[in-house]
């Protein structure tokens, strides 16, 4: 059975900073034409903004439109058992590159992808939240019908 009492602990918006230092990838929530859109990058934090690298396409377009957007991370602690997540929400803009880019990161974001991944954007944040909670034990999701045979097409 699951706790529904679980506690839930708002980070701080310092805390959020940090956690976000622990990782490199995240999910970048744009508005794109009539809907929103979801996008995995990989991004570095310095001086209280997002950096990311990307090429020309729906991500940076979007991004770099009047709408604002989102930057979703996660992480766990293995020694706490406990997972977070954390959400950046705020305006993007281009770093022109080369010393504006050093000012704001080091070092600066590398990403996955091969290819031309020139543009570097920046997330301004507008607001920073978080949370912390503890990570439930796999068997508490477990029903009768969880050890059962399924069909081939399932």
């Amino acid at each position: 059975m699951i706790d529904e009492n679980v506690t839930v602990d708002e980070s701080s918006e310092s805390a959020c900073w940090a956690l976000l230092r622990t990782t490199s990838v995240g999910r970048l929530a744009v508005w794109v034409d009539d809907h929103p859109d979801v996008f995995p990058i990989n991004f570095v934090v310095g001086h209280g903004t997002v950096v990311f690298r990307s090429g020309a396409g729906t991500k940076v377009s979007a991004a770099l439109s009047d709408s604002p957007v989102a930057l979703e991370a996660d992480g766990h602690d293995d020694a706490t058992a406990k997972a977070w997540s954390v959400v950046v929400k705020g305006d993007a803009e281009e770093i022109s590159g080369g010393q504006d880019l050093l000012d704001t990161v080091d070092p600066p974001p590398f990403p996955w992808p091969a290819g031309d991944e020139g543009r570097s954007i920046r997330i301004s944040p507008t607001t920073t939240s978080g949370r912390r909670f503890p990570i439930a034990d796999p068997g508490s999701w477990l029903t009768p019908l969880s050890g059962l045979t399924r069909a081939s097409t399932e």
